[in-house]
């Protein structure tokens, strides 16, 4: 339970979902962890149920540079280094065709999702030490389109080429980039998906969507964490540039 020992994370997207099952299990496997995100009263609950002074959080804007360097520097200031940076943050939008889909909706997904990315690689790597690792959490939509999800799919295929310029460009550091890239998890996304796609029974859409998913069902957030661990963890030393599928075989169904 020691794969992380004397580690340093950082956790955007952390108070909720995938992000908060990841810092738990990076704390389990005895890393320090600052968790990043926008919601306050998310942050403090998680923050309060974990308990323990291996645990601090930023509220932040991930789409703002001013943000993206506070989160950095009060991670040096509570914990003196960076090792691991898991570059999660991101959001889903609405269910719309391209046609139909509004304007402001797109331009929050591109500022959270790809820029939000984009500016945490160019902040926290510099800062990182050499031999680290940093994953980006896509999703199966990085890899192939779905009706309604436009802006999303475009965010999330942008993702992949800021990961494998930054693989190559932080190799000389032996810092290791690369992408995880989820089906459907039992998060607060997919529940809004669902929402949008069946307002009168999100669950028959829950049920739509597991019947193109060879394993019949969802993930858990802990299933993705622990792909996550892996690729924080030494035990990755070697794997660089690569997109890591865990989706229960639907991308190939």
């Amino acid at each position: 339970m020691n794969r992380l020992k004397d580690k340093v994370a950082v956790i955007t997207g952390g108070g909720q979902g995938i992000g908060k099952a990841t810092a738990k299990l990076f704390l389990d496997h005895g890393a320090k962890v600052m968790l990043v995100d926008i919601a306050e009263s998310e942050l403090k609950a998680t923050i309060q149920e974990f308990n323990t002074a291996d645990a601090a959080y930023c509220v932040s804007d991930v789409s703002k540079s001013q943000d993206t360097k506070d989160y950095v520097s009060q991670t040096l200031s509570a914990f003196g280094k960076i090792d691991i940076f898991f570059n999660n943050a991101g959001i889903v939008g609405t269910v719309t065709p391209i046609l139909e889909y509004p304007e402001d909706i797109f331009d929050r997904i591109m500022a959270v999702n790809l820029k939000g990315v984009w500016l945490g690689c160019q902040y926290v790597i510099p800062k990182m030490t050499d031999g680290g690792s940093v994953i980006i959490t896509s999703s199966v939509a990085g890899l192939k389109g779905f009706k309604g999800l436009g802006p999303y799919v475009a965010s999330k295929h942008g993702e992949l080429g800021i990961m494998r310029t930054a693989a190559l460009e932080f190799a000389d550091r032996n810092i290791r980039v690369n992408s995880v890239h989820p089906g459907p998890v039992h998060t607060r996304m997919m529940r809004s998906i669902e929402k949008d796609i069946s307002p009168d029974n999100p669950k028959e859409a829950q049920e739509g969507f597991e019947t193109i998913i060879p394993f019949v069902r969802y993930a858990d957030p802990k299933e993705i964490a622990e792909l996550v661990l892996f690729l924080a963890s030494d035990e990755s030393k070697y794997i660089t540039g690569t997109t890591q599928v865990i989706d229960g075989g639907m991308i190939v169904a």
